[in-house]
């Protein structure tokens, strides 16, 4: 079969590849690659005459070769264009007015159908109600093997749909052999602020050798750790994928080696014993979003634990309505210096660090 360059001589609709061409690939991939050439015996001379052996004698592997070179040649054209596109600028987000979500996720819950889960549509929502700064995750990361496509779908996600509120935390596995690689291209290819890590759906716990390496990269790094220790409550997941909180216990030891990590808990309140959360307050490295936190006067109730400086605006939207987080605020007493840093200040902090 003759290749789509030799057609496309023949028809008199594209440029006739010689030995020596120097002109570069297309996406359809019908032109040859800048300092390559077809085999000579795949090619037609400048007056149309075919070169010395023809395509009926030439050799199998001859053929073979000449279709792998060019087809790879084309294949790292498209690749080189999709890592770029996936770059977002580097530009410091918002700051000012609204709200500051630091817990939403995008793409599909594993389990069922979200009100939210088209990214267009969540960040509709959000802008409805005052939020001018999210910090996304992913709930592909939560089962999908290949984190390093996840983190790059979620950054385009971000780009396409974020309208500029939209903050990329990409996912990283401390049990999979190229988590350092991936933590180096979430913080240097995509020039995220930090990570989300979700530890029970990962199947390691904080103990874990790998875990601490991981702690101590994203510090020499300056990033923010946002570790997750529940995304449903137990008493509903699903009988086969019966996931546990996470166990938060092992923090504060690790945190005394690493004095520059940032911690957000997400999701922490019901993983999360009354005696280990005054020793995760009194670290001061560590941050708590209020997306589970139950109760009447929850957030009066955590502000006896600790400061107001050390508590962040979480939604966890679209798997929560928006709205509880939002009226949790409004049901519970606190000065407005304190509503402030827990809707935006706090975690605003962080990003200054």
């Amino acid at each position: 079969m003759e290749s789509t360059t030799v057609r496309r001589q023949r028809s008199g609709t594209g440029a006739r590849a010689v030995p020596g061409s120097q002109e570069v690939p297309t996406r359809e991939g019908v032109r040859v690659l800048a300092g390559m050439s077809l085999h000579s015996n795949m090619l037609r001379a400048g007056d149309g005459s075919r070169c010395a052996s023809s395509p009926q004698n030439m050799r199998r592997r001859d053929f073979i070769k000449d279709m792998a070179v060019l087809g790879a040649g084309a294949w790292a054209v498209l690749e080189g264009g999709s890592a770029n596109a996936a770059k977002p600028k580097k530009s410091m987000p918002r700051t000012g007015e609204g709200i500051l979500d630091t817990n939403v996720s995008i793409s599909r819950w594993p389990f069922r159908r979200l009100p939210l889960d088209e990214t267009n549509k969540l960040v509709a929502k959000l802008e409805d109600a005052g939020v001018t700064q999210a910090w996304a995750g992913s709930f592909d990361a939560l089962l999908h093997k290949d984190l390093g496509a996840v983190n790059e779908a979620l950054v385009r996600e971000c780009q396409k749909h974020g309208h500029d509120i939209l903050l990329p935390f990409g996912t990283v596995n401390p049990k999979l052999p190229d988590w350092e690689e991936e933590l180096r291209r979430c913080h240097e290819k995509y020039e995220m602020y930090g990570i989300r890590l979700f530890p029970n759906y990962h199947g390691y716990n904080l103990t874990n050798p790998e875990f601490a390496r991981l702690l101590a990269a994203v510090e020499s790094r300056g990033l923010i750790v946002q570790l997750a220790l529940s995304m449903e409550d137990e008493r509903v997941q699903h009988p086969l994928m019966r996931v546990p909180n996470v166990d938060a216990s092992p923090l504060p030891a690790l945190l005394k080696k690493l004095p520059g990590l940032k911690v957000v808990l997400l999701n922490w309140y019901r993983a999360v014993k009354a005696d280990q959360l005054s020793k995760l307050a009194l670290t001061k490295q560590v941050w708590f979003d209020i997306a589970m936190v139950e109760g009447v006067g929850g957030i009066s109730n955590l502000l006896r634990e600790m400061p107001a400086e050390n508590i962040v605006f979480g939604s966890h939207a679209p798997f929560y309505y928006f709205e509880s987080a939002a009226l949790k605020l409004k049901e519970s007493a606190m000065t407005a210096q304190q509503s402030g840093l827990i809707k935006r200040g706090a975690a605003e902090s962080l990003l200054s660090r």
